[in-house]
């Protein structure tokens, strides 16, 4: 039997979802992500040359994120 952190303990007695977590449950259930994750693959590098790019899912929630907080780098 292991023991459980620190944190696992922290979070098994909260109550209540912090807004992030309400934010980011609401954009899972908005965004039909296989959809886009399929149209957006063929344009995505496959990591052939230099070093292996971050997997397609987790950069299309990065991109979906920075367009609605508006916090691009490109202005």
């Amino acid at each position: 039997m292991s023991q459980i952190s620190f944190a696992e303990a922290e979070y098994q007695n909260k109550k209540r979802k912090t807004r992030r977590e309400k934010f980011l449950e609401r954009m899972d259930q908005l965004i039909p992500w296989k959809k886009l994750e399929n149209k957006v693959a063929r344009y995505y590098p496959k990591g052939e040359n230099g070093r292996r790019p971050y997997p397609l899912q987790v950069m299309l929630r990065i991109h979906c994120m920075q367009l609605f907080y508006n916090s691009s780098l490109r202005r």
